[in-house]
C-alpha cells in the first residue's frame, strides 16, 4: 500500500481563527517537510483560481456562504519548485490543475513542459511531478477565461456542452504535453445529439433553441488556432505522471486514447463504483502505461487519529469521532450555509477515524494491500502541531503495522 498526502490550505474561519496568507504557507511547507521526513510517497495539493470571497458579490455566486478562500494554492509549478527545493524522496501532484482557465490547455502544457525542463536539469533527478487535471471545480473560475454559453443552443444545454468542452480541452492538452504538432482543425469535432441527455424534452429543447429538428448540432471549437508546437522541446516525460480528474468512464477513456492517465475517485466514491474502474482501466489504459495498476487511482481518505497517551483506546476512538464530527459540521456549514446530518454521518463513516488500531482494522477491512491512500490530515484544522501530530501518528503507529 501506498500513502500519499494531501494538502487543501484552505484559508476559512476555524474556531472564529483564520490564519493570513503568510502563516498558511509557512504551516503547509513545514507541514511538507515533515511528510517528506516521514516516507509520504507523494505531496497532492489543491488548486484554486480567483477569490471566493469577491465571487460572492456577483449575481449568482455558487458558494454564497462560504467565508475565506477555500485554497491558496493558484500555481502548482511554482509550488512544486519550491517543495522540490526544501525535500529529498517526496514527490509533487496537483490536485487538481484547471487546464481550462488562465490561457486554457495549450497555456497549461506549455507551463507544464517548462516546468519539467527545469525540475530535470540534475542529471540524478528521479522524483516526479504528478498532475492531476480537469475542468476546475466552480464555474466562476472558468468564465473570465471564455468558457461560458456562447448562444442560445448553449445556454439550454450548457451541462452537455461543458462536458465537450473538457473534452476539446483535454485532448489538446494531453497531445501538446506529448509534443504534437498541430492545429485546432487536428481536433476531434464536437457535436450536441440526443444521446448526450436525459430525456426526449431536454432534446427537444435544444433543437428548438436551434431552430430546426436535426440528428447532431455542431458546436464550434473554443479554441481555435493555427498550427502550434508547444516549447521546450526536450521536456523529460519520465519525470511526470498525469491523472485525470473526471469521474465519468468515458471521459478517462477518453483521455487515455492520447496519454497513460491514472484516474482520481472522490472520497465519497462507493467501493463497488472503485472496483469496477480498476476492471475498465484493464482494457482502456493507455498501453505506452505499461499495465494497470491499482495505485493509478489514488483513494482520497479523511483521517482524524488520537493516540492521546494516558487514556484508553476506547477513549481515544470518542475523541476522534468528536473531531471528525465537528471539522465535517463546521466544513458543510462554510460551504453550503447549512449542515446535512446524513451527509455528516457518511463522510465520517467513509473517513479513518479512530485510534491507531482502529484505524488500521478500517484499513484492512476497506482497502486492498495494492491500494495507494491519499490522506487528508489538514481537513478544517489551522493547528500545525496537531496536524503534523496526526501526519506522524499515522506513519509511525498505523502504516508501519501494516504489511
Amino acid at each position: 500500500m501506498k500513502y500519499d498526502v494531501f494538502f487543501s490550505i484552505c484559508q476559512t474561519e476555524v474556531d472564529g481563527y483564520t490564519p493570513n496568507e503568510r502563516q498558511m504557507l509557512l504551516n503547509f511547507f513545514d507541514q511538507v517537510r515533515l511528510a517528506d521526513a516521514l516516507g509520504y510517497s507523494c505531496a497532492w495539493i489543491a488548486e484554486t483560481h480567483l477569490s471566493c470571497q469577491v465571487q460572492k458579490e456577483n449575481k449568482n455566486p455558487v458558494i454564497p456562504d462560504f467565508k475565506g478562500e477555500i485554497g491558496l494554492n493558484t500555481d502548482i509549478f511554482q509550488m512544486a519548485h519550491k517543495i522540490f527545493a526544501q525535500t529529498n524522496q517526496i514527490e509533487v501532484g496537483s490536485a487538481i490543475l484547471n487546464i481550462q482557465c488562465n490561457g486554457g490547455p495549450i497555456a497549461r502544457a506549455e507551463a507544464l513542459r517548462t516546468a519539467l525542463l527545469l525540475h530535470g536539469l540534475d542529471p540524478e533527478e528521479k522524483r516526479r511531478l504528478q498532475i492531476g487535471f480537469a475542468s476546475g471545480r466552480f464555474p466562476f473560475s472558468n468564465t473570465p477565461y471564455g468558457i461560458f454559453p456562447r448562444d442560445a443552443v448553449e445556454r439550454v444545454a450548457w451541462k452537455a456542452v461543458k462536458g465537450k468542452v473538457f473534452r476539446e480541452a483535454l485532448e489538446i492538452f494531453l497531445r501538446f504535453v506529448r509534443g504534437d504538432i498541430f492545429s485546432s482543425a487536428d481536433v476531434s469535432p464536437k457535436f450536441l445529439e440526443r444521446e448526450d441527455f436525459r430525456s426526449d424534452e431536454d432534446w427537444e429543447a435544444v433543437l428548438h433553441a436551434h431552430g430546426s429538428h436535426v440528428t447532431r448540432i455542431p458546436l464550434a471549437p473554443i479554441w481555435d488556432f493555427e498550427k502550434v508546437g508547444v516549447i521546450p522541446f526536450e521536456a523529460p516525460l519520465d519525470l511526470l505522471w498525469l491523472t485525470i480528474g473526471a469521474h465519468d468512464a468515458k471521459t478517462q477513456d477518453y483521455a487515455n486514447q492520447f496519454y497513460p492517465c491514472g484516474v482520481f475517485n472522490l472520497s465519497i466514491t462507493p467501493s463497488a463504483q472503485i472496483e469496477a474502474t480498476h476492471q475498465r482501466m484493464i482494457n482502456s489504459f493507455h498501453p505506452d502505461g505499461g499495465p494497470w495498476k491499482r495505485n493509478y487511482m489514488p483513494r482520497t481518505v479523511l483521517v482524524f487519529v488520537d493516540n492521546t497517551p494516558g487514556i484508553s483506546d476506547a477513549e481515544r476512538d470518542s475523541r476522534a469521532r468528536a473531531h471528525a464530527n465537528k471539522a465535517l459540521e463546521n466544513y458543510w456549514k462554510a460551504l453550503q450555509g447549512t449542515i446535512d446530518p446524513e451527509r455528516i454521518s457518511q463522510a465520517v463513516d467513509n473517513a479513518l477515524v479512530g485510534c491507531p488500531a482502529s484505524i488500521r482494522d478500517q484499513m484492512q477491512r476497506r482497502f486492498h494491500s495494492e491500494d495507494r491512500l491519499m490522506l487528508w490530515f489538514d481537513f478544517n484544522n489551522h493547528d500545525n502541531e496537531t496536524v503534523k501530530r496526526s501526519m506522524r501518528w499515522f506513519m509511525e503507529d498505523i502504516a508501519s503495522h501494516l504489511h
